[in-house]
């Protein structure tokens, strides 16, 4: 947050002009809510309809406007097996997302399909290449993304704890060429698209210092956390505390870019669910009610803030049952949206206000 109290100060009493290098809070009140919604294209293309808290049908991005969303993360994948996640449908989405009046958070995962701490597969189209013509590909496709879509934040690569593009730049075998080809992406970042805020991402705080550690010669702006209790501990007063202590060594932007919490441990179709047990749990606070999931999110939101945080991003609230009851290759995770078994809003929705 370089300057950032600085320039709150002065556009109170003025107008001030942030440099390139700090371009100044990118939202209003200086505090992100925000939501991956990846799955919304997927989902309106099967017809399916939401409700508010209220109970009348709305389309999803105003439901959750309307609660006080201001930002919505897309998962971007380099060449899909189908359009889900694409550039082209990424691009139709941010552009909607705009016209909405919202903030769009770009969640690049280098890869064409998932990337996480498990898995940072090279794409298709660039194994076999030498490391020189890697760092060019990493450089051109990025400059082809912010050709397309100029986001808010853009994030260079997903859950990159042990790097990106395996096997070359793999941060624990080879730290030197995992972070050339970080430099690349965030050259092409401040060339293209100067205002964007970017983002490293890592998985939990367990090795979170390491990992910032070897990145002290990037130029970036913020760093995003993943925080699932059934994967990074159910102890939220010791992670407020690591989130404060990456915020005051690292001295960046410091957001929870990824959490969910289930308001139920019941199922709406018949794909295994990733949380089905009280085990998963933070009890007995947070029970798996839509109250236990909506005062998860409270605690979330104020921890963030008490450890001089920017705000936070839902993860899947709208990846629902989408593709019939007994399907076995719907959705895992319908019993952490933001929206009930019908498809109306939960009161985790208010958590955005």
């Amino acid at each position: 947050m370089r300057y950032l109290l600085l320039c709150l100060t002065l556009l109170v009493f003025g107008t001030v002009q942030c440099s390139k290098s700090d371009p100044g809070p990118a939202f209003p009140d200086g505090f992100i809510r925000g939501a991956d919604l990846s799955y919304l294209p997927l989902l309106e293309s099967r017809l399916l309809t939401f409700t508010d808290p209220a109970g009348q049908v709305n389309d999803l991005l105003s439901i959750l406007s309307q609660q006080g969303l201001n930002t919505v993360r897309i998962r971007l994948w380099k060449d899909p097996s189908d359009a889900t996640s694409s550039l082209q449908e990424v691009t139709a989405f941010a552009q909607r997302i705009r016209e909405r009046g919202l903030k769009v958070w770009l969640c690049v995962h280098y890869s064409d399909s998932w990337a996480d701490p498990g898995q940072q597969t090279l794409p298709a189209a660039w194994v076999g290449a030498g490391f020189p013509a890697l760092l060019d590909s990493v450089s051109e496709y990025t400059s082809t993304i912010l050709q397309a879509i100029r986001p808010d934040i853009i994030q260079i690569g997903n859950e990159i704890n042990d790097g990106i593009l395996w096997p070359h730049g793999r941060l624990s075998v080879q730290p030197d060429s995992c972070v050339a080809i970080l430099e690349a992406a965030i050259q092409a970042v401040r060339t293209h698209s100067p205002d964007t805020r970017i983002m490293l991402h890592h998985a939990g705080t367990q090795t979170a210092t390491w990992f910032l550690d070897q990145m002290t010669t990037l130029d970036y702006d913020m760093i995003g956390i993943s925080y699932y209790p059934w994967w990074h501990g159910q102890d939220l007063n010791a992670f407020q505390q690591s989130l404060a202590n990456i915020r005051q060594t690292y001295n960046k932007e410091v957001i929870i870019a990824e959490t969910a919490y289930p308001f139920t441990l019941d199922w709406n179709d018949w794909t295994n669910n990733i949380v089905g047990a009280g085990s998963q749990l933070i009890l007995p606070d947070y029970p798996a009610t839509p109250s236990g999931q909506r005062d998860f999110l409270i605690r979330i939101k104020e921890l963030v803030r008490d450890a001089g945080g920017i705000g936070f991003c839902y993860w899947g609230g709208e990846w629902i049952a989408f593709n019939g009851p007994q399907s076995v290759n719907g959705s895992p995770w319908e019993n952490m949206a933001l929206f009930d078994f019908q498809r109306k809003a939960l009161p985790g929705v208010s958590a955005f206000r």
